[in-house]
């Protein structure tokens, strides 16, 4: 009986962390094609971006009265000082990443972005060095070149490749670096309260929106002004079809972050890594198949070694985990279904290993 019980523990387990990565691959994977397919016809992706943003705020603050009327427990509100100096350097750093990364789909393909984005890794590990999150190490430079050559290879010779994408792309996993980097060092202030995700993005939003807004102003304020599909719409139903298109978009922004938050918390930030590897290869894969992106050889072999290096670095940060203790699930979000306790701030004094690889999980996204 004893058996019995745990073989079907065992089972629920998987299935259950399963149901969670494929819910996770289906936010994620889903909104760097939808993203894609929405440039071709809207070439407004600051414009989309913003909006995302005002969606993520709207469910964000959804699920903040929700639970606060069930526990009857107010959230956590900063004050306005700790607000706009806390907060509002990692909600720029955020702002221009996400509008970077969206802005490049103007130029490049999926595969390029995927690849370029995953070296995101390459500059958190950077930035830990510099804000001495992380200590230098032999292993810590060796990951630092497989990432970089794979990514010289991956666009060696691309004959997708577009200067002005790449570019732009890149700047976001730069700014990447910065903008997890500074997310650690927000959520590990305990005194702040924002260790859950959702606070986190209730009050990133805001700032999120008015960092972005000059970009918006300057490169697209004009263009959208005049678009036919924006401002001087003439065509009720064909707004009405733009704006739906860029709602699905915020649902589905906010979905991935907190299936990402949901997988973490049910099971380990280690998960989330592996799935995420997973994740590249999957999106390359769809990429060259329903896109027809052009992937050679030696892209491969650099996709490959830029994959090799952030492995090494995901099992030398679970070797490093174990020895401190071993890799686990957030404390006090493992235990209960519930929704409260799904999305109640965790004690941050024992999770320093697992919210430093949930960071660096995140750069890979």
């Amino acid at each position: 009986m004893g058996r019995w019980a745990l073989d079907v523990a065992f089972v629920w387990k998987a299935v259950l962390t399963l149901g969670l990565v494929l819910l996770y691959y289906c936010f994620s994977i889903g909104i760097t094609f939808y993203n894609k397919w929405l440039t071709k016809s809207f070439h407004f992706p600051l414009f989309m971006t913003m909006l995302h943003l005002a969606v993520i705020f709207l469910f964000s603050a959804l699920s903040r009265a929700l639970v606060q009327c069930s526990s009857h427990r107010a959230r956590v509100v900063l004050s306005w000082t700790d607000y706009l100096k806390r907060v509002a350097p990692t909600a720029l750093a955020t702002a221009l990443d996400v509008g970077l990364s969206n802005w490049s789909f103007l130029y490049i393909t999926v595969s390029l972005y995927t690849m370029t984005k995953s070296s995101a890794v390459l500059f958190i590990l950077i930035f830990s060095l510099i804000f001495k999150l992380e200590e230098l190490r032999a292993t810590l430079v060796l990951v630092v070149l497989l990432i970089a050559g794979g990514l010289f290879m991956f666009t060696y010779k691309s004959t997708q490749f577009n200067v002005k994408g790449f570019s732009l792309v890149l700047g976001a996993s730069f700014i990447g670096g910065i903008r997890w980097t500074l997310t650690q060092m927000l959520l590990q202030k305990a005194e702040l309260g924002l260790q859950n995700p959702i606070d986190s993005m209730f009050h990133l939003q805001p700032l999120m929106f008015l960092g972005l807004f000059p970009l918006f102003a300057i490169f697209e304020g004009l263009h959208l002004s005049t678009s036919e599909k924006i401002f001087r719409f003439q065509d009720t139903g064909l707004l009405l079809r733009v704006l739906g298109s860029l709602f699905l978009g915020g649902i589905l922004a906010f979905g991935l972050g907190f299936s990402e938050f949901l997988l973490v918390s049910r099971t380990s930030s280690l998960t989330l890594s592996i799935a995420g590897i997973f994740k590249e290869v999957c999106t390359l894969l769809l990429a060259a198949h329903l896109l027809g992106d052009q992937i050679s050889l030696l892209n491969w072999l650099g996709f490959a070694l830029c994959l090799s290096g952030i492995s090494l670095h995901v099992a030398l940060k679970t070797l490093h985990s174990r020895g401190e203790g071993g890799s686990r699930p957030l404390k006090g979000l493992s235990s209960s279904p519930d929704l409260e306790l799904l999305l109640r701030s965790s004690q941050p004094e024992d999770e320093d290993n697992e919210e430093e690889d949930y960071f660096m999980a995140q750069g890979q996204q």
